[in-house]
């Protein structure tokens, strides 16, 4: 495990990271600015996970290019999906990211499946549900505000119980199950150079042409600004939601 992020109080919150290009990015900057403290778990440098929840307040479960059953080539998959399982049983607040979902859906029972019309690439706009109206973190998020995608798989079938918050194009892009665990096919965290990565990976690897890789980052950079308005926003109301669940910790020490 790294050295924590500071401040050393506030709300302890355990972050999975998959990926060195797929960092908490944003929403790491602005849970500390919160007064959270972010315990990084990098997956892909050696480190272990966290045995339990216990002492966390937390979880945050990030993105990456892998699969969520690819357990063969990415060994803390498993151990991610039994931490989110119990988060999600135990009422423990968690944001799960992309990847982060798809993990989340199939701990708890859901199916994923490569998208059937190829990868979402660049802003989409948030499709609201209707179970989405009193739903305290994506509730206040105003309909058709911009998101940014970068994905080849989606969660096709949703874990029972779960309630589905946003759709786009029939496919689940944000659920909630239980009280407090959100999961996003979106990425809230994610800023214009880091998705460079990805798109130069991407023109790379043969997968996506150039001139359609800067026609997205084009797109994300001039949706920046609002971008960073409404998920700002979000992410304080997941910290909240944090502040809440150690404030239960603390008084049942």
């Amino acid at each position: 495990m790294s050295d924590a992020l500071l401040p050393p109080t506030g709300p302890r919150v355990a972050v999975v990271q998959h990926t060195a290009v797929c960092p908490p990015g944003r929403v790491g900057d602005w849970l500390v600015a919160e007064g959270c403290r972010l315990d990084l778990y990098r997956g892909h440098a050696g480190d272990g996970l966290p045995s339990s929840l216990q002492g966390y307040d937390g979880l945050v479960v990030l993105g990456g290019e892998m699969g969520a059953h690819d357990d063969a080539a990415h060994p803390w998959l498993p151990g991610t999906r039994d931490l989110l399982r119990a988060a999600v049983e135990d009422g423990t607040p968690v944001l799960a990211v992309c990847l982060g979902l798809q993990l989340l859906a199939v701990a708890c029972g859901g199916r994923v499946e490569p998208a059937p019309s190829g990868p979402q690439l660049g802003v989409r706009p948030v499709e609201h549900e209707p179970a989405a109206a009193d739903d305290p973190l994506l509730g206040p998020v105003p309909a058709g505000a911009p998101a940014v995608h970068w994905n080849n798989d989606l969660v096709v079938e949703p874990p029972p119980g779960a309630v589905v918050l946003s759709r786009s194009a029939g496919t689940v892009q944000a659920l909630r199950l239980g009280a407090r665990a959100w999961g996003v096919q979106f990425h809230p965290e994610v800023d214009v150079a880091t998705l460079g990565l990805w798109a130069d990976a991407d023109v790379a690897a043969g997968l996506l042409e150039p001139v359609r890789a800067a026609e997205r980052l084009a797109d994300v950079a001039a949706a920046d600004a609002a971008l960073v308005r409404t998920w700002s926003a979000a992410t304080r109301r997941f910290a909240a939601e944090l502040r809440t669940a150690a404030g239960l910790r603390h008084a049942a020490a």
